[in-house]
């Protein structure tokens, strides 16, 4: 199956399993910074390096692989059992962003903001349990939405979400 296909209906799995979320909101991880706009997990976040869009990340990732970047997106999703990792997404480009030694997690009420993250980006085989896997701490069928070959992933070590 074509990987830009599956990915268009994973995220509309994703999105009306969002829905259908429960609404406690999970937070593991306290903030290493706030400000009266924003938060940062993980470590405070980098300043000076470019930011790319998860998208351009995505197509110079020949380039960029094993590279610390700077990346805007938006979340799309969020792992709703605690906050280990989301599903960011910039149009057409989707990504996995897992946090550096399963170090921090983010609040499971994240979704739809738009964030900052500091982390390397691959792109990363899947074996069918792995993707069954992320399927259910996604609150989703694995079967209803076919399973995914392989996916980007980031492993972020600091990651800012807007408060409002």
């Amino acid at each position: 199956m074509n990987p830009r296909i599956l990915t268009g209906l994973l995220a509309a799995a994703f999105l009306t399993n969002a829905a259908l979320a429960d609404d406690a909101v999970i937070r593991l991880s306290e903030p290493v910074s706030t400000t009266e706009t924003h938060e940062d997990f993980g470590t405070e976040l980098p300043e000076s390096d470019t930011l790319h869009s998860l998208g351009s990340a995505i197509s110079k990732l020949d380039q960029l692989t094993g590279q610390s970047l700077l990346i805007e997106t938006e979340i799309q999703q969020v792992c709703q059992k605690k906050g280990c990792f989301f599903i960011a997404r910039d149009g057409d480009a989707v990504a996995r962003v897992r946090f550096q030694d399963y170090g921090f997690f983010i609040p499971t009420d994240s979704a739809g903001k738009t964030v900052k993250l500091a982390g390397t980006l691959e792109r990363v085989e899947l074996t069918p349990e792995q993707s069954a896997h992320f399927a259910e701490d996604l609150g989703q069928d694995a079967e209803a939405g076919g399973m995914a070959e392989f996916e980007y992933q980031i492993m972020a070590t600091s990651v800012r979400i807007p408060r409002a």
